[in-house]
């Protein structure tokens, strides 16, 4: 059975039309309540992030969950009732810790609160005890260095296919690859809003890392229609589009599983660190094997039959030889 890519053009279309749409109003939301278009970690805004967990090996120590409501009243009691709390899990859905994210905090602050917070909720296990400092200024150079390596990455890419295909191949390889990240950032300012996943300097090298995974398989994809432009001149570019499309479509679906299992594992078994980062590279690398399949493939053929390039307008000799060798 032969995916119908182009016949079936619009429904992909209309789907990462959906996902972006529902993306741009989480970033909406986002910034009038964060004052940016995600919700930002420690490491952009500036701050200190204490992470304390229940130590379970004491008898006891575990048997009521951690009440976020008491964490609260403490922080409120001790001036930080701005701070930002979210609550850790265990496998079971059980609470047995706390994030805190607040203003800077002096050490005798930080050992202050967290006197206080382990009288209430009960001790903390020192080996997952986490406190974080990092300056708003050095936030924002790191924000800035992300963005600006992204800017990068994308005019290179375009040098790079421009000069490997033709200027088309290269605006709507571009045109994926904005559409895999913009989804991305859109699902987590939604996560950031109904679950309180923050971005990191981490989420900064998960999109530089969807970049060249997605514009990797564009590229197998493009190599193989060019291909058979050359060969079958004649042809309409909808049926070269998807016959190019159905024999890369194993190796495109091969890759990418193969690597979502690696990145499945590492969110569900590499820790606390690692687990916003895989995540995002979950959602990247599955939209840059859509994209790469459905819309930069797509977006080419529609281009080339509106500008009256269906058919090529000069046969190759290589192509004639191989008309030639077929009849």
């Amino acid at each position: 059975m032969k995916l119908q890519v182009i016949r079936q053009r619009n429904l992909w279309w209309a789907l990462s039309s959906a996902l972006i749409l529902a993306g741009l109003v989480g970033l909406f939301i986002s910034w009038q309540q964060f004052g940016a278009p995600l919700r930002p970690s420690l490491d952009f805004v500036g701050g200190t992030r204490l992470q304390f967990e229940l130590d379970c090996s004491k008898p006891g120590a575990c048997d009521q969950p951690v009440d976020v409501a008491v964490v609260r009243e403490i922080l409120a009691t001790e001036g930080h009732a701005n701070s930002s709390i979210q609550a850790i899990t265990d496998r079971t859905g059980k609470p047995v810790g706390i994030t805190i994210r607040t203003a800077p905090l002096t050490g005798e602050e930080r050992t202050k609160l967290q006197t206080a917070l382990s009288q209430k909720i009960g001790a903390f296990d020192p080996t997952k005890t986490q406190i974080d400092t990092v300056g708003p200024v050095v936030g924002q150079q790191l924000f800035t260095s992300g963005l600006l390596a992204l800017l990068v990455s994308f005019a290179g890419i375009t040098i790079y296919m421009s000069l490997r295909f033709q200027l088309d191949y290269a605006i709507f390889a571009i045109v994926a690859l904005f559409h895999d990240v913009l989804i991305t950032i859109g699902i987590f300012s939604i996560l950031g809003l109904v679950a309180g996943i923050e971005a990191d300097s981490l989420f900064i090298v998960a999109l530089l890392t969807i970049v060249g995974f997605s514009v990797n398989d564009t590229v197998v994809i493009y190599d193989r229609i060019r291909e058979k432009i050359t060969l079958n001149p004649d042809r309409h570019i909808n049926d070269i589009v998807d016959s190019a499309v159905n024999q890369t479509l194993g190796r495109s679906i091969n890759t990418t599983l193969t690597v979502l299992l690696t990145l499945f594992s590492i969110f569900f078994f590499g820790g606390e660190t690692l687990k916003n980062f895989a995540l995002a590279l979950i959602i990247g690398f599955t939209m840059g094997a859509y994209s790469s399949i459905f819309i930069a493939s797509t977006l080419l053929a529609l281009w080339r039959e509106k500008t009256g390039q269906a058919f090529s307008s000069t046969p190759s000799l290589e192509g004639i030889a191989s008309s030639d060798e077929a009849s």
